[in-house]
């Protein structure tokens, strides 16, 4: 059974950082892509960042670009999000996700929701002004 577990949310003044973690377990994931997503309050989930397990080509939403990355540590399974100069703006729910890794030619699916089918239970981003 899949198993996606966030760490690492807490609150956090602006211009701060913090590192999430999804430890994944389960299954190996080298055929997959991994994505993170964020949810604000009364706002839609959306995408934030995704790294495909194999090779570890990456993906940003343009609000994050430059200032988080996405990272992946095959031995220990999980997933990292740093994230750098963070804002108001960035406070959210933070959810880590698995998906098929289907290659390049559908690299625009892999910043869709419906593209995922296993998610973790989310972790909080308090950022303070």
């Amino acid at each position: 059974q899949v198993q996606l577990a966030e760490s690492g949310g807490g609150l956090v003044q602006a211009g701060g950082s913090l590192r999430l973690a999804c430890a994944a377990s389960g299954r190996t994931f080298s055929g997959s892509v991994m994505g993170w997503f964020r949810q604000a309050p009364g706002k839609e989930r959306e995408f934030v960042a995704a790294i495909r397990w194999s090779g570890g080509v990456t993906y940003y939403a343009n609000s994050v670009k430059g200032r988080f990355t996405i990272s992946r540590d095959n031995a220990k399974n999980t997933v990292y999000l740093q994230m750098n100069s963070l804002n108001s703006e960035d406070t959210a729910v933070y959810y880590c996700a698995a998906g098929a890794d289907k290659g390049p030619d559908n690299t625009g699916s892999y910043y869709t929701i419906r593209w995922y089918n296993y998610w973790g239970r989310g972790t909080q981003v308090t950022v303070s002004s």
